[in-house]
């Protein structure tokens, strides 16, 4: 191999014809340079520092035939023109700067990048698309959070499913509730009756429940016989029965409070003053894992959340309490105090959109009749929203304009069918919605579209 300089810089020429331009070495063939140069095939150029174009002297695109990986930085003045069969990878770490080029031009297809949901840049760019493989969707970054494309069956999106609950067709309360395995469900846009939407794969009341776009977890808690650690799911858009999910790992217990963001789903709290957060990845079947405590073991709390922060409110740790405990769903720990609701209630109801969390009804030991707001981004207290027919034990579920309250008991006396509604932005009492298929308490509500996760 011949080596010749000309003037401080130096090229070299092997046996086999390879040419080496600013390095020792040779090319493996044809040339490689460690440096800047100017091309228009990039399919047998190994050594990329830069690569650079000028109108004049190269044609108007660079033309790429075989499979090309770019590991540095790089730039272009044209077009790159990815043919058919071939791909252009940029690597981990790697950037192109594309100066004047208006188009990519790809044959087959674009690859964008993917993982689950740790993967996710720690300081995305807004406008950043990537594809979730936890979600199996494609998602994009707004500049506040992460947001899914997903394709729904058409009517199928804003619904809440009501699940589970007892009735008083099996009184006295402490007997089986053959209607605790009924599911039905409304479309919250739309006032009108609840219509059947299958069935739980065991009788269940005192459920706790957390939903994403496409599925919704419920967890029996007080079963047909006895407590119990079974976790059912379901996808919301299709109406079906029910399917075993995965179990509870440690106590059986009753009275849990559940909220869920695209990704997890949690369980918090339960009977007998249970202080275990429990949390399962919604789109992988499986058992739950911990994810911290509670501040204070209670069982009938109610929870709420935004895309990042859940409010665990109220429920029983001995006396009926007012306390809201919060916590941040992407990162595992213990619950702290966040504020307390305007009265201590248990067996509410709790629901949100992206920004508003209400509680209601509920019981102390009487029903409370009122609703109370919060704004789940600042610690703080509740703030009186308007009244309520419905009672304790209900189930619930919102999109980011309206809240739904299904079901429920008024102590003592009767069991609810009714179906309310509230507009989330405007404090004012709650306004008939329609009926439920029956009456029961102790129902779950779950919803494709609460908590920020839909702007429908």
């Amino acid at each position: 191999m011949a080596t010749y300089r000309i003037g401080i810089g130096s090229f070299s020429l092997a046996e086999n014809g390879g040419v080496g331009i600013g390095t020792d070495s040779a090319g493996l063939g044809n040339l490689r340079v460690e440096g800047t140069f100017k091309t228009t095939d990039l399919d047998t150029t190994t050594g990329i520092a830069t690569f650079t174009r000028y109108a004049g002297f190269a044609a108007d695109n660079i033309g790429i035939s075989s499979d090309i990986v770019v590991s540095g930085e790089h730039q272009t003045r044209g077009d790159i023109v990815v043919g058919l069969n071939s791909t252009f990878t940029v690597s981990t770490g790697a950037t192109v700067a594309v100066g004047a080029v208006e188009s990519v031009s790809i044959g087959t297809h674009f690859s964008l990048p993917t993982g689950d949901v740790e993967d996710r840049p720690e300081k995305p760019v807004e406008g950043t698309v990537r594809f979730n493989e936890d979600l199996n969707t494609l998602e994009f970054y707004n500049g506040i959070d992460w947001r899914q494309f997903n394709v729904y069956s058409s009517g199928s999106q804003g619904r809440t499913v009501f699940a589970g609950g007892g009735s008083p067709t099996e009184s006295p309360l402490n007997v089986p509730y053959m209607s605790g395995r009924i599911m039905d469900y409304v479309q919250i846009a739309s006032k009108g009756n609840a219509v059947n939407f299958g069935e739980l794969t065991q009788f269940s009341r005192h459920t706790a429940g957390g939903s994403n776009r496409i599925r919704g977890l419920l967890y029996h808690g007080s079963a047909t016989p006895g407590n119990n650690n079974v976790i059912d799911k379901i996808t919301i858009a299709s109406q079906g029965n029910a399917s075993d999910f995965g179990l509870i790992d440690g106590t059986d217990r009753w009275g849990s409070g559940g909220a869920a963001t695209d990704t997890r789903v949690i369980f918090a709290g339960g009977s007998p003053g249970i202080n275990n957060i429990d949390y399962v990845e919604i789109m992988t079947d499986g058992n739950s894992l911990d994810f911290g405590d509670l501040v204070t073991g209670k069982y009938e709390p109610r929870c709420c959340n935004d895309p990042n922060r859940v409010l665990v409110s109220g429920g029983n740790d001995g006396s009926v309490t007012a306390e809201i405990e919060t916590f941040m769903m992407a990162s595992k720990g213990n619950a702290v105090d966040f504020g307390d609701m305007t009265a201590a209630r248990t067996s509410q109801v709790s629901f949100s959109n992206s920004t508003r969390g209400i509680n209601g009804a509920g019981m102390n030991p009487a029903r409370i009749p009122t609703l109370e707001s919060i704004t789940i981004a600042s610690g703080g207290n509740g703030v009186y929203f308007g009244d309520v027919y419905s009672g304790a034990y209900g189930g619930s579920g919102a999109s980011q304009t309206r809240g739904l309250i299904g079901g429920g008991t008024i102590p003592g006396t009767t069991y609810l069918n009714t179906v309310e509604y509230v507009t989330m932005s405007t404090l004012g009492n709650a306004e008939d919605f329609g009926e439920l298929i029956r009456p029961c308490y102790g129902v779950t509500g779950l919803s494709d579209s609460h908590g920020g996760l839909g702007g429908y």
